[in-house]
């Protein structure tokens, strides 16, 4: 690595580089503490040109990349390697532009994601990319693994907000297709190639994302169904009622409700029953042409005609809106405190869900009895989070072992019923061996050779995404 460093001391700033293995620590943790990274060497570009010249003198040493955001990925996709270099975006945290008559932001990699929504909302717009970690995890790394959040339903992935990119590419080339337009019919569309990729095939430096008319109007309910069928039949409901203006639809479940109560300040149920399920609705629009709150009350008065929900409480406020946001939040946190949790993103035909949801409950009991299943998130998408904590008696490890075993099982219902092992985390190295397992292999042939078209030597995040054949 000697030879390097003196390379990238010729091309940074003195804080473009971390050695001190104190400093490094950030860049070497991994979220679920299921990886660790290796890397002694961190490198901090300020700019394109920057990452461009330290790709063509990691070409000239042999030494791959991981290029890394917010380092919040879940599935290892930024973890490193001894022999590798960490190429952390972090410095590259400016919005080159902002353009209100295209409706566009063009935004540098290392961007924060809730400093993006925070500046479009100050120019009078909306960029509705929204997920847990988005006051840490940065723009690029959305893009590099297509993220997906509470907002999909409505305005899609973070590959559907995109109108430009710019990237470097692993022979050292500047990929630069910034111009935001809505219509560029001019060959293979790029930019879709390397969104989702995570780092395999370039290293994102710049996006320019469509923004949105600020949404003036918003309701909010948090609604106890009927039962885990009728979460289809009101969310059908919901789209036709709503006349376009529905954005989010959350399942949530009795058993990570009483997690967030439990160990998460601010999370009380606002509901004085229990119900076994949820379902948090958010409606918004811009202008005054519809009247949310008078559509809200109408849906939900037609879905208890229905029969297909049992209560529901409707937001007066944004600080209340917030409070029932908390508690879809403090799922995710709460489990933290039950003990191990084995952890599954996936999706299926959406109505395929509350199917899916039974039966995948039944099998990882049967198979360790008293695991206590929380399936929860995005069912308006088919996304759901199917998380298991542990036993209360059993101990941590002995379960966590078991990691393997239970995850096939869960995959093998999924793939039964059309689905995806990987809905919105990404595969990183976490998922390989299920990107083997389940992809189909025609598909997997045409990827290593496009990974072989661009990377010949493999210099880009290796082992990461792609399975050997």
């Amino acid at each position: 690595m000697e030879s390097l460093i003196n390379r990238l001391e010729t091309i940074l700033d003195p804080k473009g580089l971390v050695t001190a293995a104190l400093d490094l620590d950030p860049y070497l943790s991994e979220r679920r503490n299921k990886f660790q990274g290796k890397a002694q060497l961190v490198a901090r570009p300020r700019n394109t040109n920057e990452v461009r010249q330290i790709v063509l003198a990691c070409i000239k040493e042999e030494v791959s990349i991981v290029p890394q955001g917010g380092n919040t990925g879940l599935c290892g996709g930024a973890v490193s390697e001894r022999h590798q270099l960490v190429l952390s975006l972090e410095r590259m945290n400016q919005i080159r532009e902002l353009d209100p008559d295209n409706s566009t932001m063009t935004v540098e990699a290392g961007c924060i994601l809730a400093h993006l929504q925070s500046a479009a909302s100050e120019a009078g717009y909306f960029f509705p990319l929204s997920l847990a970690a988005e006051g840490s995890c940065q723009i690029g790394g959305n893009l590099a693994t297509n993220a997906g959040g509470i907002n999909v339903l409505r305005y899609g992935n973070a590959r559907d907000q995109v109108l430009g990119l710019e990237a470097v590419l692993p022979n050292g080339d500047v990929l630069s297709e910034l111009r935001g337009l809505r219509k560029n019919n001019t060959g293979y569309d790029l930019k879709n190639l390397l969104i989702g990729s995570e780092g395999t095939l370039g290293i994102l430096t710049a996006a320019t994302l469509k923004l949105y008319p600020f949404p003036d109007q918003s309701a909010t309910a948090l609604v106890a169904l009927g039962d885990l069928n009728a979460s289809l039949a009101f969310l059908r409901l919901a789209h036709r009622a709503g006349g376009g203006t529905l954005c989010s639809f959350e399942l949530l479940p009795k058993i990570g409700l009483r997690f967030a109560e439990r160990h998460v300040s601010g999370c009380e149920r606002p509901m004085e029953a229990e119900y076994d399920w949820y379902v948090l609705l958010a409606l918004q629009t811009s202008g005054s042409g519809i009247d949310l709150k008078a559509t809200l009350q109408t849906m939900l008065e037609s879905a208890f005609e229905s029969e297909l929900i049992q209560d529901a409480v409707i937001a007066s406020s944004e600080v209340q809106a917030q409070k029932l946001w908390k508690l879809r939040e403090g799922i995710v946190e709460g489990q933290l405190h039950e003990g191990g949790s084995i952890k599954h993103d996936v999706s299926v035909p959406v109505s395929k869900v509350p199917e899916f949801i039974a039966r995948a409950c039944q099998a990882v009991e049967e198979r360790i009895p008293g695991i206590r299943p929380c399936a929860f998130g995005h069912v308006g998408d088919g996304n759901i989070h199917f998380n298991l904590s542990q036993p209360t008696e059993m101990d941590t490890a002995v379960y966590l072992s078991r990691w393997d075993e239970i995850s096939a099982l869960v995959h093998d219902l999924v793939e039964s019923l059309g689905g995806s092992f990987s809905a919105e985390h990404g595969v990183g190295m976490l998922k390989l061996e299920d990107m083997r397992r389940y992809k189909d292999r025609s598909a997997l042939v045409a990827m290593h050779a496009i990974k072989q078209a661009l990377d010949p030597h493999g210099l880009f995040n290796p082992g990461k995404v792609l399975p050997p054949l």
